[in-house]
């Protein structure tokens, strides 16, 4: 990116919420059902029908609202946003426009100097979605399930400033979406979906520039590749003294280059009009005080508290604060487990590797939080060693027993026991007089060699510790 210039960037997120019934009617919003299953006439709209708002899809507005530091507006409207295109039956969306659920809001992340700087939040309002498109080969289908799934639209100021930091809005966004477990989140699979409105200008100028919008972005690398390939496509075209034209743009990731969809609407073009088959929306302040007392401890201030309470590094807090679910583990396990650092190790590691391995959620593995305390607990008081812990740990995943039940059943306590060690190094030395040899010369990492000899003949169950002073020992007596 030319230094001389800077971007303006706003965000549009759509945020599918996770209620069993669409926005508008009682349809449900199974995603596995077959296509064209899911729907009646409110959602595809026929002459006559009247919509009813799902009260679920009120309150998850407001947790969102609450949860990004919004007004919550005690009226608001919704609207008809017309437009027609194959996937939308009706041809307009319910929606919201000038009153919506939520405004004035804000979040903050970190820059590039790792600089926290707040985003306002225009809006947050209710709109149900179009559906799905399926193309096979020649022909192209419709699959209307999709309509009507209650979407909630989150409305950025237009306060970013580099691909990165709108990386890492979207996804505080999805954490925060998350922690509230009213969307999975998913980018990949549309649960989550993101346009981005971007104009360049010089720095220090403050008037913008001619804006596009970027649609088609569906993961957090995209997101970076595609605003970057647009600013600079930008910065090019008025370094040649060329216009740069209002259009919506479509992302393809596979040849990383963006094409032209449309020319870009503006709100007229949408026609909208007050919805005349819904009342204005009035919410009082109970039901907003109610749902406040039922907002979770949000990221911003688990992060805190873990610091503070386990005294733990940014990083291994960052890393376990990232999902509600591995930071309730984390804290099941620190009940049973005062060696924290221990624990975060666990789970960063081995866990992790098996929940990324398996493509699973930490929710779906059979090892409760209190086994791996157990185990980490083993290790810390000699029972087991490490290497055998890991080989318990995979026991653990198929048998529902404790970790000492397992230890016993299968023979693998750790072996303490000096004389029976000292016997086992003695006969090792005894047939490795090269090795010996070297270590007396000054080689002496070769006492690595002996120890994996031992672990070899002991199965790894031989304490590395008492082993290795045994080894010292036992070459220092021949010298």
């Amino acid at each position: 990116m030319n230094n001389n210039y800077e971007a303006v960037i706003g965000l549009e997120i759509h945020v599918q919420l996770n209620t069993e019934t669409k926005a508008f009617c009682n349809c449900s919003t199974n995603f596995s059902s077959e296509p064209n299953i899911n729907v009646c006439p409110i959602c595809l709209g026929h002459p006559g029908v009247l919509p009813v708002l799902n009260s679920k899809v009120i309150e998850d507005a407001i947790y969102l609202g609450l949860a990004l530091n919004c007004k919550i507006n005690s009226e608001s409207v919704f609207a008809r946003k017309s437009y027609f295109y194959p996937d939308l039956p009706k041809g307009y969306q319910i929606s919201q426009y000038d009153k919506p659920i939520c405004s004035d809001g804000y979040i903050t992340v970190k820059d590039s100097e790792k600089t926290e700087r707040r985003i306002g939040i225009t809006r947050i309002h209710i709109e149900e979605d179009a559906g799905k498109l399926v193309h096979q080969g020649s022909l192209t289908r419709l699959d209307a399930n999709r309509c009507g799934i209650p979407l909630l639209e989150i409305v950025s100021e237009p306060d970013l400033r580099t691909p990165q930091e709108a990386s890492a809005y979207i996804s505080k966004i999805r954490q925060i979406v998350r922690y509230l477990e009213i969307s999975d989140g998913n980018m990949e699979e549309g649960s989550l979906r993101c346009d981005a409105n971007i104009s360049v200008r010089k720095v220090g100028d403050t008037e913008l520039g001619t804006k596009t919008e970027l649609k088609n972005m569906n993961s957090f690398k995209n997101v970076e590749k595609a605003l970057s390939y647009e600013i600079d496509r930008q910065i090019e075209l008025v370094e040649d003294g060329e216009s740069i034209v209002q259009e919506t743009l479509l992302w393809d990731a596979d040849l990383n280059e963006a094409f032209s969809m449309r020319s870009k609407e503006d709100a007229h073009d949408y026609r909208y009009f007050p919805e005349p088959d819904l009342k204005p929306l009035i919410i009082g302040q109970t039901l907003i005080t109610n749902i406040k007392n039922k907002l979770p401890e949000l990221p911003e201030i688990k992060f805190e508290r873990f610091l503070n309470q386990y005294n733990l590094p940014e990083y291994d807090v960052s890393i376990l604060t990232l999902d509600k679910n591995i930071a309730d583990y984390f804290e099941k396990a620190a009940i049973s487990c005062n060696d924290y650092k221990a624990v975060s190790n666990w789970i960063m590691g081995e866990v992790m590797k098996l929940l990324n391995d398996n493509k699973i959620n930490i929710l779906d593995i059979k090892i409760n939080p209190g086994y791996l305390a157990e185990l980490i607990n083993l290790i810390n008081n000699n029972t087991i060693n490490g290497k055998i812990a890991k080989d318990v740990f995979q026991l653990m995943l198929h048998e529902d027993k404790t970790p000492s039940e397992i230890i016993k059943e299968n023979g693998l306590l750790q072996i303490t026991n000096t004389d029976e060690l000292e016997a086992l190094v003695d006969n090792i030395l005894n047939n490795s007089e090269n090795e010996v040899n070297e270590y007396l010369a000054g080689k002496e990492k070769v006492i690595g060699f002996f120890v994996g000899k031992v672990m070899k003949e002991t199965k790894g169950k031989a304490n590395p510790q008492i082993l290795n002073g045994i080894i010292k020992t036992k070459l220092e007596l021949r010298k």
